[in-house]
């Protein structure tokens, strides 16, 4: 079963989705309060089960907020972010060398998100 691990750095709070294996799945943003990154964690379970929209293809369609984002990033890697319904990024994945591992790190956000504990870490 996949964690939530929290930890305080120098500038706030930030969490990690892990699965099982202890590879991170994703990543948040760094929040000014551990309340506030809890509720980003509330918000990751929440939308852990939205649509793709998948920007590596030409035309690809438009999907409604709250919605993962799949895109190539300047190194040509895939990559994902999940948005939340206000259209905030709130967590992110590492880049991936094939779209199909990409999808799979989505996949196993919404295995792992929904019941993963909440443990803090040390920094």
């Amino acid at each position: 079963m996949g964690k939530f691990e929290v930890k305080q750095t120098k500038s706030g709070f930030r969490f990690n989705l892990k699965a099982g294996n202890g590879e991170i799945i994703a990543t948040s943003e760094t929040y000014t309060t551990k309340r506030s990154c809890l509720k980003g964690i509330e918000s990751v379970r929440k939308n852990c089960a939205v649509a793709i929209e998948d920007q590596t293809q030409e035309g690809f369609e438009k999907v409604k907020h709250p919605k993962y984002e799949v895109y190539v990033d300047k190194a040509g890697e895939f990559r994902f972010r999940l948005k939340a319904s206000n259209g905030e990024i709130i967590a992110t994945g590492e880049g991936y060398k094939a779209k199909k591992s990409c999808l799979n790190g989505i996949a196993s956000i919404g295995k792992n998100a929904p019941e993963a504990p909440i443990v803090e870490v040390e920094a």
